[in-house]
């Protein structure tokens, strides 16, 4: 790094990192990204669904789905080279242990202007309705997580944004003249002073609040696996999700040509929480120790009790992820951005994203901390 003191530093080059990096270009003098991974998006924007929400998602959460409902066309549009659109989409609602009715689902996407339709016979024949009570035809689309990295790199360097690989944050602390310094650690130690500086590390913000002397966020964990799979010939180009409660998500996952399959059982392997006052345990090493044994088999399993031709899906390899969530987004599912501004240090801002097109509400969050777009 040839120049060490910044208007504007931010922690952590997943998408959300790199999208407020090129918004905080528009508003500050000098920004620079600092990520500690060899490449940007390498972490849980890539070890995902990659899914582009539209709302369907959140029958339990009026905000998240009207929001998804905005932001969809948007992102889709601004990120059109990487959108993943050739195939079907498919909500079904389960006859026994959904949150929601059919009814009820129907009449929610109604209100948040979510289209559905039903579903054609030919699709509704592959369901067990046994256990489906009905089958919707929806519209969503995928993204291919290697080419919107490329796009995000592109981006960067047209702002003439530095980046910064192989960069761990050790502490953010309080400067002499009363500005932020960053203690850096990579192929030597540095220090990096700034006006501003936004941890945007999702599982590892906590790691950086500790090391930092502050109070830990309430934050959830959960040690997760999605499955890669190939589907079956009868479900060619056809996603299903079978809504809402402990069901399974089947998505194709471009980068890979193969699909992905969750489910809300068996995806978590396990879980903690950071609350202010406990241990912290940090996920990254968590992850790089922790035992991986597949639950694949029992994903397919159970969802072929629903859809019976997911029993001929065959595994061909798993994304391990820690996932973390705000805990109040246990309660309806909900997926708000985290926009925290410390009380110990008010111009370190610590930013979490639920979803991808949760980074449409940044630029609103920014100029409340004074952050306007320069004219």
């Amino acid at each position: 790094m040839k120049e060490f003191d910044w208007d504007a530093v931010v922690i952590g080059g997943g998408f959300f990192g790199a999208y407020l990096s090129i918004l905080l270009k528009h508003r500050a003098k000098s920004v620079v990204l600092l990520e500690r991974e060899a490449a940007l998006l390498q972490r849980a924007s890539y070890n995902n669904q990659a899914r582009v929400h539209a709302g369907y998602h959140y029958p339990r959460s009026l905000m998240t789905a009207v929001r998804s409902r905005v932001n969809f066309p948007r992102f889709v549009r601004d990120f059109s080279e990487c959108i993943k659109s050739d195939f079907q989409k498919y909500y079904a609602v389960a006859r026994t242990g959904s949150k929601v009715s059919a009814a009820q689902y129907r009449l929610f996407m109604e209100r948040v202007g979510a289209p559905l339709r039903p579903a054609p016979e030919s699709i509704r024949r592959l369901f067990n309705f046994q256990m489906i009570e009905e089958v919707f035809s929806a519209h969503e689309v995928a993204f291919d997580a290697a080419i919107l990295r490329k796009i995000m790199e592109q981006r960067l360097v047209s702002h003439e944004i530095p980046v910064e690989l192989g960069i761990v944050v050790e502490s953010v602390i309080r400067a002499a003249d009363g500005r932020l310094r960053i203690e850096c650690r990579g192929a030597e130690t540095f220090s990096v002073t700034a006006n501003w500086v936004f941890n945007c590390t999702y599982s590892e913000i906590n790691r950086v609040h500790r090391c930092s002397g502050l109070p830990l966020i309430p934050l959830k964990h959960e040690m997760t696996e999605l499955a890669l799979v190939a589907p079956p010939s009868e479900l060619k180009n056809i996603s299903i999700t079978v809504m809402c409660g402990p069901f399974f998500s089947l998505m194709p996952f471009p980068d890979r040509d193969l699909w992905t399959l969750s489910h809300v059982r068996y995806t978590p392997h396990h879980y903690w929480h950071d609350l202010p006052g406990s241990d912290y345990r940090d996920a990254y090493e968590h992850m790089r120790h922790s035992r991986k044994t597949s639950n694949a088999p029992l994903m397919i399993r159970d969802a072929a009790r629903y859809v019976p031709c997911m029993a001929k899906c065959r595994h061909s390899d798993s994304l391990w992820e820690i996932k973390t969530v705000l805990p109040q987004s246990e309660l309806d599912d909900g997926r708000p951005i985290l926009f925290h501004r410390s009380a110990h240090l008010p111009n370190l801002v610590t930013i979490m994203g639920g979803k991808l097109d949760n980074v449409y509400d940044l630029p609103e969050d920014l100029d409340r901390l004074g952050l306007c777009t320069r004219r």
